[in-house]
């Protein structure tokens, strides 16, 4: 008897795992192609130096949602707050995402410091941010699991805990250079409880071409990105944004190294409410299980001058 029920503890236990290790892969992809706001519209959300980088107090506001029937594809949420006093940027910035049973939560509050090198618009830029995170394993989502279960109750039972991002970044007219170390905790920490997923690195590099001027005018701006992801191969993008029309209309691609591409266009009213939709074309790996992502940002600038 006791045989049997030390069988059917262990068969318990190896079924958590599986879905637990089902459900990170999901939580991999997500972070494999992060919230496309990031290169050009909000580039806040990946580097915390960007806080106040643009004039005026901005809210935005981004959501995905894989578009697949499939239970548990993954859903994420984004709000950040930011602006810039004098050379001091200040922001908040919210993330949520569910895959499968796995939400992940994430709140942190930035400083930046904005330090203008000369009256070019040049400028070298500093910021950090502070907060907590949290893993959690929604139980419901595992099959024939015991929520007595040790192995699943400790899982929750590790709450929230510090976690923090720092970034650096050169702007101008034209030329943006930028460094970012998210999850601070999670790179630095050998002990961290935290899963393979979590973003290690950010850099990016970006030039703006001004083609005309006025409603004729248009603004082109090639990027390329080189990130890394921790226990994955380093990734890179590349891509362009085009702003026609006196910056009311965008179109944006990207190409990323996992053989998919990003679409996105834009538009905004009175420099006041941007609205920017973007559509993620299924990676190699699961292209046979989906049709790819779609995602929506919206951003309220109060304050900036027409």
């Amino acid at each position: 008897m006791r045989a049997i029920t030390k069988n059917i503890k262990q068969m318990r236990r190896v079924t958590f795992l599986f879905a637990a290790g089902t459900l990170f892969l999901g939580s991999v992809k997500a972070q494999i192609l992060p919230l496309n706001a990031q290169y050009f519209q909000n580039r806040y959300l990946v580097n915390p130096s960007m806080a106040g980088i643009n004039e005026g107090f901005n809210i935005n506001g981004s959501f995905r949602k894989q578009w697949s029937n499939i239970p548990g594809a993954p859903i994420t949420q984004s709000v950040t707050l930011d602006q810039q006093v004098n050379k001091v940027g200040w922001g908040v910035n919210v993330y949520n995402e569910k895959s499968g049973g796995i939400q992940r939560t994430k709140a942190v509050g930035t400083f930046a410091y904005h330090l203008p090198l000369n009256s070019d618009d040049q400028k070298l830029n500093f910021g950090i941010s502070f907060g907590a995170s949290q893993d959690k394993l929604d139980l419901s989502s595992v099959r024939n699991s015991d929520i007595n279960d040790p192995s699943i109750a400790r899982f929750n039972d590790r709450g929230y805990y510090v976690d923090g991002d720092f970034g650096i970044s050169y702007t101008s007219k034209g030329l943006t250079v930028e460094g970012a170390v998210p999850n601070m905790r999670s790179v630095f920490r050998k002990d961290d409880l935290n899963f393979a997923d979590k973003p290690t690195f950010y850099s990016a590099v970006s030039y703006k071409f001004m083609l005309g001027s006025g409603i004729n005018g248009i603004s082109l701006e090639p990027k390329g990105v080189f990130r890394g992801i921790k226990n994955y191969d380093n990734l890179w993008d590349a891509g362009l944004n085009a702003n026609f029309a006196n910056d009311k209309l965008y179109v944006m691609a990207m190409y990323h190294n996992t053989q998919n591409a990003t679409f996105g266009f834009g538009m905004n009213y009175k420099s006041t409410l941007y609205f920017m939709a973007y559509y993620n074309t299924a990676t190699s790996a699961i292209s046979g299980y989906t049709d790819g992502d779609f995602e929506v940002n919206i951003r309220v600038n109060i304050g900036k001058k027409p």
